[in-house]
């Protein structure tokens, strides 16, 4: 762990590899679990505002649900997260003709009709943050789902800080995020000098 600004960061976001292969997933981290996305206060009343524009992408189970819970729910542990269908998919899934489960709101998002593109926590999955009162914690979150992202990942040697840089750089700041890219090489450097005097 090191200290960057207001954040607590995890050495694993830099040393682990990541990308998402949804040819071999299936998108499954919408569809698997017990809990919707987690959500920051603010997006859910961005997803109240943008619903009537989402809605159109949605399936019929996932309109029934959010028409039924809300655009947004409060799960077990008192934080926001999205709806689910029956206890399982995201209520804003979709799914694509070979089956893999797309985001209704990303979906707006790409064809122009809304202009935010999904909740940050999906948008910087494998990393996930939670924040107290004095700083942040950003981790790495490990789930045998993904393990093929790990695989591709490790084979096209991207690792998961470079994987979800834009969704970091929305959270944080380009500032934040262009010293987190020293701190990588600095680290790369140092592991580097280590194993060659072995």
């Amino acid at each position: 762990m090191f200290q960057l600004g207001k954040t607590i960061v995890s050495e694993e976001i830099l040393k682990k590899d990541f990308v998402c292969n949804l040819s071999a997933c299936k998108g499954a981290c919408c569809i698997a679990g017990d809990a919707g996305a987690p959500l920051e206060e603010a997006e859910t009343h961005i997803l109240e505002d943008i619903y009537p524009l989402v809605k159109p992408y949605l399936r019929k189970e996932g309109i029934e649900a959010i028409e039924r819970q809300g655009t947004s729910v409060i799960g077990e542990d008192g934080e926001y997260e999205t709806p689910l269908i029956d206890g399982a998919d995201c209520a804003y899934v979709t799914f694509d003709r070979k089956g893999t489960a797309l985001c209704g709101i990303e979906e707006a998002y790409n064809q122009g009709d809304i202009k935010w593109k999904k909740p940050v926590s999906c948008h910087l999955y494998p990393v996930r943050t939670q924040d107290y009162s004095e700083f942040s914690a950003v981790n790495y979150h490990h789930w045998y789902i993904c393990d093929d992202a790990c695989t591709l990942g490790k084979e096209l040697q991207v690792p998961v800080y470079k994987f979800v840089k834009e969704a970091l750089i929305r959270k944080y700041g380009e500032d934040w995020y262009a010293e987190l890219e020293k701190i990588a090489e600095k680290l790369k450097q140092e592991e580097a000098e280590a194993s060659s005097e072995k």
